[in-house]
């Protein structure tokens, strides 16, 4: 079979390393402590990612060697069946709002320096929804 090309796939990696972690806490009394903490989230974007373009699908056609994101992968959750919009800023709308960008405007285009209009600012975003669960956040990259 030919190589499959997903146009701007969407890569998540959601790591559940540290899900639950049970620290033995040594204390005086003997006991131990169960600590639970929520998963860890990364969400990895990247567009114009190729089916084959990652070690991580098992096609073994990929030449490039990313042991990092291969362990990002082996130990997180890999969604690979969510694809994404055909340009950066409906796509980076849909993941942080989790609605259809006809919804929220910007269906079309790229929002570029200086424009007035973005996400609606009554849009409850993923970060917003994260932090009421105990998350930090934050965010490395581009918006569009």
């Amino acid at each position: 079979m030919g190589a499959r090309y997903v146009p701007s796939c969407l890569l998540c990696i959601a790591l559940g390393l540290c899900s639950t972690l049970a620290a033995d806490d040594s204390g005086s009394n003997g006991s131990s402590v169960n600590t639970t903490r929520p998963p860890h989230i990364v969400l990895v974007v990247a567009d114009d990612l190729g089916w084959n373009d990652v070690p991580f699908t098992r096609t073994n056609i990929c030449a490039i060697h990313t042991p990092t994101l291969s362990k990002l992968a082996d130990e997180g959750v890999v969604l690979m069946n969510y694809y994404v919009q055909p340009i950066c800023t409906p796509t980076r709308n849909c993941i942080m709002s989790g609605r259809h960008p006809i919804l929220t405007g910007l269906q079309h285009g790229v929002i570029r320096d200086a424009v007035p209009n973005g996400l609606p600012l009554n849009e409850t975003t993923m970060p917003q929804m994260l932090k009421k669960y105990g998350y930090a956040t934050h965010m490395i990259g581009k918006w569009h």
